[in-house]
């Protein structure tokens, strides 16, 4: 049964290689999985003065509608100074409210990351991943994916070109639809 999973990418960035590496995964996941990419560049910064007077931004809904209407979410993030990119976690936070109204309770999430270093983002995805444990959202516990000195594996046109990254990210992308079948909704 095909399962319609929200992809976001942390960097805002055109040339992103955050982006490449979901790009990548969309690739060679199971057909199964219908990728969205989801952007969160445009929405304003979180604040709760707007939901209590009820005047949320119309960008803030439509993240919160799409999210609402996904089987699953796929996160593709950088670390920026050992945490998570500041719009990620500005995302993470206009869907989490209005309180008592979090698109991400019980919505099962995979979290990837890539940098140009060698630890391959290992701490902004363990932000995130801490941050979702928080907000009840059953994150993907492995397997892991930080994919070090991300600039050498992409080629002169944008794609991955290395095929054990590629063979990588098509063994998560199998233990993701699993994932998401497993602790998705049943309604």
């Amino acid at each position: 049964m095909t399962k319609k999973i929200a992809l976001i990418v942390g960097s805002l960035r055109k040339d992103s290689l955050n982006r490449k590496f979901a790009n990548a995964l969309v690739e060679v996941a199971p057909a199964e999985l219908q990728f969205e990419f989801v952007d969160i560049g445009d929405l304003p910064l979180y604040n709760q003065d707007l939901d209590d007077a009820g005047t949320p931004p119309a960008a803030w809904t439509a993240f919160r509608d799409k999210l609402r209407n996904v089987d699953g979410i796929a996160i593709a993030t950088p670390e920026y100074n050992r945490s998570m990119p500041g719009a990620l976690k500005n995302a993470i936070d206009v869907g989490s409210r209005p309180w008592g109204k979090s698109i991400w309770a019980a919505k099962p999430v995979g979290v990837i990351s890539a940098s140009v270093g060698a630890v391959g983002g290992f701490a902004g995805n363990h932000n995130v991943r801490q941050t979702m444990v928080t907000l009840n959202a059953p994150v993907m516990p492995g397997p892991e994916v930080y994919i070090g000195s991300g600039a050498a594996l992409i080629g002169e046109d944008g794609k991955v070109n290395n095929e054990k990254t590629k063979e990588v990210l098509a063994g998560w992308a199998q233990a993701f639809a699993k994932w998401v079948e497993a602790n998705g909704h049943k309604g």
